[in-house]
């Protein structure tokens, strides 16, 4: 039962990240929002979800696991953070794929601190 719940919330995570990539895609720019988005805001739901959501209301261990490495690993991505890095260093922007580094480290531990920050506050 536990494959099926994380693999059927795996699906979920992955249509969401790809739904996200369609809106967010822009040939304008070279700067890869989509996958920033999707990494802030799992980074940020991580942290609730195991610090809030999972402490206030009873919910059983498989499905946890269902939300935090199906869901919301699926949602986020860290090897698509690591390609276009390159892609970015590759093509010359170097100064981008600086920043991009920087935004997505830095970023993705105020938006962890950021979930644990509202789970302290409401205790």
């Amino acid at each position: 039962m536990g494959y099926i719940l994380v693999g059927t919330a795996g699906a979920a995570g992955a249509i969401l990240r790809y739904l996200i990539g369609i809106i967010f895609y822009s040939s304008n720019t070279i700067f890869p929002f989509a996958t920033f988005i999707v990494n802030m805001l799992g980074s940020f739901l991580l942290a609730r979800f195991t610090t809030s959501l999972f402490q206030k209301i009873s919910v059983p261990l498989k499905w946890q696991t269902a939300i935090n490495t199906g869901f919301i690993g699926s949602f986020t991505t860290f090897s698509t953070f690591s390609l276009e890095t390159v892609q970015l260093f590759e093509k010359g922007y170097t100064a981008t794929a600086c920043i991009y580094i920087c935004l997505s480290a830095l970023g993705g531990l105020f938006m962890s601190r950021l979930g644990f920050k509202n789970y302290s506050r409401s205790h």
